[in-house]
């Protein structure tokens, strides 16, 4: 006897439409969503331990389940946050997301900064983008 619960089918569904979508923006040859599924979560703890962590908590409650599930993996608020220049980030995006070198990190970060952009609306960005350093604009 097979039971699905619906919100565990759905969460999966977007999870994926978001790791094609990642691999899409980020030029990611053959839509890899294995590769995908590096960029993202690479990008997302590169951010969210930039950010304070109520910011964090704030952008990680639009994200959908799933997606809220790689954000926060292995977080420790107590940490947070981590004063990374634009360049620390790129670097740190890079080695998660290894191999890769930072001008790929820096298309991959646009790549999935786009996919949230277009997910969790101007709104929850603007928010995002007025608490970051201003030379990570290049990112949005």
């Amino acid at each position: 006897m097979e039971h699905h619960l619906d919100v565990i089918d759905r969460t999966v569904a977007k999870t994926y439409e978001w790791l094609h979508e990642v691999a899409r923006r980020s030029t990611i040859e053959d839509a890899d969503v294995h590769r995908a599924y590096q960029v993202l979560r690479a990008v997302l703890h590169a951010l969210r331990d930039r950010l304070e962590p109520n910011v964090s908590a704030h952008v990680a409650a639009q994200l959908p389940l799933l997606v809220r599930g790689i954000f926060y993996e292995g977080w420790e608020p107590a940490h947070t946050p981590v004063r990374m220049s634009l360049s620390e980030f790129l670097a740190r995006v890079a080695h998660d997301a290894a191999p890769m070198d930072t001008g790929e990190a820096e298309k991959v970060s646009r790549g999935v900064l786009t996919v949230c952009w277009d997910e969790l609306g101007q709104g929850t960005m603007d928010h995002l983008i007025s608490v970051l350093p201003s030379d990570y604009a290049v990112l949005f």
